[in-house]
């Protein structure tokens, strides 16, 4: 089941608030150890679209609590508000712990974790989420501390496997830019192009870490990757600026989930939304960790 985009409702209609209502009763499988009951809304007004969700994914999940993780995924009372009226900062800017996005299901794009070597937030190696084993399932997601399910990478249970099309969209970051995942047009500006598996510009670094855990840059810190500009298909935020479904007849900038690193984008090309942030500082991280040094 999808939620509606009502952008193209909308239009026109800036002074009224809209409001669809999704709500979600086991329409998927009943997450394993986890809650049934998923419920999203999504209210647009002439800034924002807010949605509110109980986190619940509508989907089947691997098992939670699992040897890797101890969390059981239970119901949240999570607000975001989506502008949507996008533009670019400055600079872009670099997500840290805080929430990149969210899909139209009503789940967390969190690709970060907070697992840091020797647990020294201040080493500056931050260990990368999916080869550090913390328990994922096959949507790359697993279950935080407080009982919330998020995804790390790819959701495989609600992105098509459809090779031949440009990807759907499957939500929102925190700026308001559109999500889709893995697949667009070879010419973002030329609809009639072939489609492609797009391809991030970064690459592991050669050589050895200068400082911490030593040892061969070999993809077990997010530090271990450099971007490259043009190096692929999209830029240092896995994005790009180009046709998409929901463009109509005018380009705009969207992001794109990727088979490889970043996974998830890594930093925001505009400015989030403050109910997506939990550490506003510039590198988006608490001064230390709980039980670290």
């Amino acid at each position: 089941m999808r939620l509606i985009d009502l952008d193209r409702v909308y239009s026109g209609l800036c002074a009224l608030v809209l409001v669809l209502a999704a709500v979600y009763s086991g329409c998927g499988g009943n997450p394993a150890g986890g809650t049934s009951g998923t419920t999203v809304s999504i209210t647009l007004t002439s800034t924002h679209r807010i949605m509110q969700t109980n986190a619940i994914p509508d989907h089947s999940t691997g098992a939670f609590p699992n040897a890797n993780n101890p969390n059981a995924i239970s119901a949240q009372s999570n607000t975001f508000e989506i502008p949507i009226n996008s533009a670019f900062a400055t600079t872009p800017r670099t997500i840290g712990l805080n929430v990149f996005g969210v899909s139209l299901r009503g789940i967390s794009f969190d690709p970060n974790a907070a697992e840091f070597w020797n647990n020294d937030i201040s080493s500056g190696w931050n260990l990368d989420a999916i080869p550090a084993n913390l328990g994922f399932d096959f949507n790359n997601a697993h279950v935080q501390p407080t009982g919330e399910y998020h995804y790390h990478g790819v959701p495989t249970s609600i992105v098509s496997t459809n090779t031949t099309t440009h990807s759907a969209l499957v939500g929102y970051a925190a700026d308001g830019y559109a999500i889709y995942s893995r697949y667009g047009y070879t010419n973002q500006n030329d609809t009639n192009s072939a489609i492609k598996d797009l391809q991030p510009s970064y690459r592991l670094k050669t050589g050895t870490r200068p400082s911490g855990p030593g040892g061969t840059y070999d993809g077990t810190y997010v530090e271990d990757y450099e971007y490259v500009n043009a190096l692929g298909d999209l830029d240092e935020c896995n994005g790009r600026t180009g046709f998409t479904p929901e463009s109509g007849a005018n380009v705009e900038y969207a992001y794109f989930l990727t088979s490889t690193f970043p996974l998830i984008p890594r930093c925001w090309k505009g400015t989030p939304d403050t109910t997506f942030v939990r550490f506003n500082n510039a590198a988006g991280l608490p001064n230390s960790l709980p039980g670290g040094p």
